[in-house]
């Protein structure tokens, strides 16, 4: 099968047109949180409705994920880029036009699909496009802006939110968008697989179903509650439907998703590694803001900047850890980061209603150390063991699997939260002054506290990175039959 292509374009031209939207498609994730009283006061909604406009747009994300590397394939991984980018564009701007909450849960749901297609495509154009041996200075850069919008949104959110209204945080996605587009259209050079791409409408459909189950099961399951007959027969369903996908997938010729990169070792350990990044990542970002806010009274823009010195030490580092990492490997780079990260959560489980805005900012920065240490490396070790013919695929595994695992760790940290709230509240002298305060204090220490039994799950897994790894043919990947050296 041979491949199209252009001329290479230079290093920091694709790097400028994959960073500026990918930025904007992970900062869109982040920048609404702090501001959903104010939605709920000028749309006059309930917190329930509104939440619609988080969960709907990590619905979407996740349940566009399965179909980007047909999509990939079928268009070439510029052409959607460009096509997502325009999406996304539109969209922010049909969100400053929302007459109704119904209205701007609906543009965001699209928002999110746009938003879905993005990060996993620019992963893979750097891996088709970048020469191989400055793969990893570019994958740290590309991770500076998809770990630097979710630290920075709550910040910026919380500032225009309060200084310019809550439309500007679409307003914000226009010049960023239209510059993506056009430094996409300029700079990335053009690479598509030479074959005829058939799509599988039945694996298409049953992905689609079964990925939305899931995802609204994952996201609902706490307002639901997760022994209702909802719950379950939607959670019974997705997993019924996915996994008559994933016994289809291996089965086709021409799959929809080629989940056979899970045959490459590396790739899977690497992957779960990086959920457990993932839910510790949200974790602070759906804790911090509630504890800022419920307990300490603190305005958005005052939540945003505690966590902005974390932002900034990210940044840095994610420069860093580019430069070093051909040098010192991804093991020892991911250890650190591992257990920075489960002694700056462990810290943060001892937050009290006496803790100062210091301590918070400071163990969040300290916490954001680790995960720009584990981030690139880990994704990095996964990309670099799949042959670049399938890095488009191993890219849109990747983001079904972490979108799933986001869902599923806020749904469950909200519902952790709110049943510690009651037991504390039943513990404590519910006639205090700050008996809700006290309790949900305590429970907020709960949930960081289980975040930190997760990091320290990882570290068993960081072995199995130090074993030398063989490349497998792409046989294996295409019909599964082909022998290939294991670890």
């Amino acid at each position: 099968m041979s491949i199209q292509g252009e001329r290479s374009a230079p290093f920091w031209s694709i790097i400028f047109a994959v960073f500026f939207g990918n930025f904007m498609a992970t900062l869109s994730t982040t920048s609404i949180n702090v501001a959903l009283p104010v939605f709920m006061n000028d749309f006059h909604a309930e917190l329930n409705t509104v939440q619609w406009m988080m969960s709907g747009f990590m619905l979407a994300t996740g349940v566009i994920a399965p179909i980007i590397g047909f999509m990939g394939d079928k268009l070439s991984y510029k052409r959607l880029y460009v096509f997502a980018l325009l999406g996304f564009t539109l969209t922010s701007a049909l969100c400053t036009f929302a007459w109704s909450m119904e209205s701007l849960i609906v543009f965001r749901i699209l928002q999110g699909l746009c938003s879905g297609i993005i990060m996993p495509t620019t992963m893979t154009i750097i891996y088709q496009t970048i020469q191989k041996d400055k793969q990893t200075i570019a994958i740290g850069l590309w991770s500076v802006s998809s770990m630097l919008a979710p630290a920075f949104g709550p910040t910026l959110g919380g500032w225009l939110t309060e200084y310019f209204g809550w439309k500007s945080l679409f307003i914000m996605n226009l010049p960023i968008g239209i510059t993506a587009m056009l430094l996409a259209l300029k700079f990335i050079p053009f690479h598509k697989i030479s074959s005829a791409v058939k799509l599988d409408i039945i694996g298409f459909i049953a992905v689609i179903v079964g990925t939305s189950s899931l995802l609204l099961t994952f996201s609902q399951g706490h307002s639901w509650g997760w022994t209702s007959w909802k719950t379950i027969t939607l959670l019974l369903a997705g997993l019924v439907i996915v996994a008559y996908f994933v016994i289809r997938t291996l089965k086709v010729s021409a799959p929809l998703l080629n989940l056979r990169v899970f045959k490459i070792p590396r790739f899977t350990y690497s992957l779960i590694i990086n959920c457990i990044i993932t839910i510790s990542l949200y974790a602070a970002t759906f804790l911090v803001p509630i504890y800022m806010q419920n307990i300490q009274h603190a305005s958005t823009l005052h939540t945003g900047l505690v966590m902005l010195p974390g932002t900034l030490v990210m940044v840095i580092l994610s420069f860093i850890v580019g430069k070093i990492y051909d040098r010192v490997g991804p093991f020892r780079l991911i250890l650190i980061g591992v257990l920075v990260m489960g002694v700056a959560t462990w810290e943060l489980s001892r937050l009290s209603l006496a803790s100062t805005t210091f301590f918070i900012a400071l163990w969040l920065a300290i916490r954001y150390v680790g995960i720009s240490l584990c981030n690139m490396p880990v994704t990095n070790s996964a990309m670099t063991a799949v042959p670049t013919r399938f890095t488009g695929h191993a890219s849109a595994v990747t983001n079904w699997i972490r979108q799933g695992t986001a869902a599923l760790s806020i749904s469950i940290f909200s519902s952790i939260l709110s049943a510690r709230t009651l037991t504390h509240l039943s513990q404590n002298n519910a006639n205090s002054a700050n008996a809700s305060e006290l309790a949900l204090s305590q429970s907020v220490q709960d949930v960081f506290l289980i975040g930190t039994v997760l990091v320290a799950l990882a570290i068993p897994l960081l072995f199995l990175l130090r074993k030398k790894h063989y490349p497998v043919s792409e046989e294996l990947l295409i019909h599964g039959t082909a022998k290939s050296a294991s670890l």
